[in-house]
């Protein structure tokens, strides 16, 4: 099979065989993937990663001890969890210390024409979704975790820093959720996705506002988008992180102990709240799909994905093996 191999800051296409299926896995044919900016981090040496990366993705199950996954399309969470350690048994699976993660850390991704999953981490799709969109489905899920982490009542404004995928995957499930959302970004044209959903957006200058939100997130990717966040955030105001940058990241910490901001981390999220936006057309994913390529063009996909202002970059089979 067609497989995509990170090393050394280089991406390779590799004939790969078919992986075996453990006992409690499913195995799934790819039939869509997106390359996301931890991928892009990833070439760039963040985790000191080397292996197949992919975590967005769409599949069909083809082999399973749940006769009812067999043949249907499906998404997946990305992380593969203990099950018996006190943070599993407490819900939180996704901070299991002995976890490992979906073309991430330690469990071949999603870039290949085969991938394994436990059954338990599938999550069926609707017939309404179409397959493009609903690769969207994982960092929707990072977008919706925000609404499961931080209680931001009803009708607050909220800031947005960044126009990338992510940022305006945030901004739209934050405007529909019934919030006030303020998206800063550098693209107009990006930017449009998300005032097509009611988001009031603005070509952001080098000169932010400051103290003017309760809430803001950073979606920007760079470091520098933390320490613009906190300058914007107001005295006892919050700054949810939604960034995933490789290396450090410097920032001034007196004025969030002075103005006592707190600082919220926000990763993955559940995929049931994204899979029922999806399906209900709340938030437009179709419009960030900047290009399309086979697998066994990966290289090309990993280089129109790092450049400048891209959106999202498709992956899919080889045509001549790909079916739906």
């Amino acid at each position: 099979m067609v497989s995509v191999h990170l090393e050394a800051g280089q991406v390779v296409v590799q004939d790969a065989g078919v992986p075996e299926r453990q006992p409690g896995f499913a195995l799934i044919r790819l039939l869509a993937a997106g390359i996301c900016n931890t991928d892009v981090e990833l070439r760039r040496g963040y985790y000191g990663f080397y292996g197949r990366p992919g975590h967005e993705f769409v599949g069909i199950v083809v082999e399973a001890n749940s006769p009812e996954l067999l043949g249907k399309r499906v998404v997946g969470e990305i992380n593969l969890a203990c099950g018996i350690c006190s943070w599993c048994l407490r819900g939180f699976e996704r901070h299991c210390p002995t976890r490992t993660v979906l073309g991430i850390v330690r469990h071949p991704g999603a870039f290949a024409e085969f991938l394994t999953l436990p059954e338990n981490n599938l999550h069926l799709v609707p017939d309404a979704v179409t397959t493009a969109s609903a690769v969207f489905t994982e960092p929707l899920a990072a977008a919706c975790e925000i609404l499961d982490q931080v209680a931001i009542p009803h009708g607050s404004a909220v800031a947005v820093l960044g126009d990338g995928k992510l940022g305006l995957l945030v901004s739209q499930v934050l405007q529909t959720s019934g919030l006030r959302v303020h998206q800063f970004g550098r693209h107009a044209e990006k930017l449009r996705i998300a005032e097509r959903r009611g988001v009031t957006t603005e070509v952001a200058s080098d000169h932010l506002p400051e103290t003017e939100y309760d809430w803001v997130v950073d979606a920007t990717g760079s470091a520098a988008g933390l320490q613009a966040a906190v300058r914007m955030t107001r005295p006892r105001g919050t700054v949810i992180l939604k960034s995933t940058v490789h290396g450090s990241v410097p920032l001034d910490t007196a004025p969030v102990i002075v103005n006592e901001i707190m600082l919220v981390g926000s990763r993955c999220g559940r995929m049931e709240p994204a899979l029922a936006m999806l399906q209900a057309g709340s938030v437009d994913v179709e419009s960030m799909i900047a290009a399309s390529y086979a697998l066994d063009q990966a290289p090309a996909a990993f280089a129109e994905a790092e450049r400048s202002g891209v959106l999202k970059v498709l992956l899919f089979p080889p045509p001549e093996r790909a079916s739906t």
